[in-house]
């Protein structure tokens, strides 16, 4: 057929997909205009309460001492081969087993991995990496740095470069949706993954066109997509919207003492140190709409049943994609988004039991 005449026959659907892309952008900052009227409100608020902090963030000069402890393992720097960008990691247990790779989520770092490095390096290699654009990690300012494909690389240049040809890939919320990336385009990198309160990216897209309230659960993400206030709004107050959200009494992690709460502001205090992490979320629309895909890596997936930012219906989406016997699921009852820190004892008990036939 001649390739004018192809071209011709294709016109209206490329039109139809470039006018669904521009109603979609109309829609997503529309939605972004009124969540950052709210978060104004809510971080004057703040403001208003507290006046003494001030309307910026106070630097911290310091880390806390939690984040040098030697039990967690050795701190370390990595140069990634597509990229050049050297990522912070923590190790400990090597040559005790096989790859056991941790992704942490927003607003978090390596260090929301603290009891899964406890408890896991008697048995195998533990690393827990700052993603690029966190803590100790490079942090391009540019939002073009921060595509999955560009994070996909980070992690498998992490996997080759520490020695390994595949891992077991352990995730949460931010994390879990690159890790799913990952075990779709690399899976013979992957010989098991341990997912916590995160869905692939075409799975939240369908399900949250037919469900929208999770739209409204997630309505932080549409703010995140404008350039500069939403780091001007997050630090308020001394950074008081992410303490609330990680210290909150019902939706927060439990028990956070503190030193442990500086351990996520203190590299988010430092000048332009929420600019990476909200990045991911600028380029969370670049791609849709996204075709459905297949999930065949074995899969252990844990969620809370009240998990204030995911409901509990995207765990039903995501086994529909699986391949029949490779996911295994559970719904914590009584349980919030926070699982890694807030229930680690639950979690560990059913990564062990999934895991074990690897160390028998």
């Amino acid at each position: 057929m001649p390739e004018l005449v192809v071209t011709a026959l294709l016109a209206p659907s490329r039109v139809t997909l470039k006018l669904l892309r521009a109603l979609m952008w109309s829609l997503v900052f529309s939605a972004a205009l009124v969540a950052a009227a709210v978060y104004g409100c809510v971080a004057l608020t703040h403001v208003l309460c507290r006046p003494r902090r001030g309307c910026c963030g106070r630097p911290r000069r310091t880390p806390p001492a939690c984040l040098s402890d030697p039990t967690l393992g050795e701190h370390c720097f990595l140069t990634l081969k597509s990229s050049g960008l050297r990522l912070h990691y923590v190790s400990a247990g090597r040559g005790n087993g096989p790859l056991m790779l941790f992704l942490h989520g927003f607003p978090e770092n390596w260090f929301s991995w603290r009891y899964q490095l406890w408890e896991f390096q008697s048995r195998f290699h533990v690393v827990a990496v700052d993603l690029r654009g966190y803590g100790s990690s490079d942090a391009p300012r540019d939002v073009d740095c921060y595509t999955i494909d560009l994070l996909m690389a980070d992690i498998q240049d992490v996997i080759l470069g520490l020695g390994y040809s595949k891992c077991i890939l352990v995730a949460h919320d931010w994390g879990a949706v690159l890790a799913w990336n990952f075990s779709i385009y690399y899976p013979s990198l992957v010989a098991r993954m341990v997912v916590v309160s995160g869905a692939p990216m075409s799975v939240y897209q369908d399900y949250s066109i037919r469900h929208i309230s999770q739209f409204f659960r997630s309505n932080y993400m549409f703010l995140f997509q404008l350039p500069w206030l939403p780091e001007k709004l997050l630090s308020m107050s001394d950074f008081q919207i992410l303490k609330t959200v990680l210290t909150h009494r019902k939706s927060g992690i439990s028990h956070l003492t503190p030193s442990e709460l500086e351990a996520f502001l203190y590299d988010f205090s430092q000048p332009g140190g929420l600019t990476g992490s909200l990045n991911y979320y600028r380029n969370l629309f670049r791609n849709v709409p996204l075709e459905p895909q297949e999930l065949t890596v074995p899969t252990l997936l844990l969620w809370g049943e009240k998990d204030p930012y995911l409901e509990q219906g995207l765990v039903g989406a995501i086994a529909s994609r699986f391949v029949p016997g490779r996911l295994e699921a559970h719904i914590l009852p009584g349980v919030g988004h926070w699982i890694p820190q807030s229930n680690p004892e639950e979690m560990h008990q059913y990564m062990w039991a999934f895991l074990q036939d690897l160390l028998d």
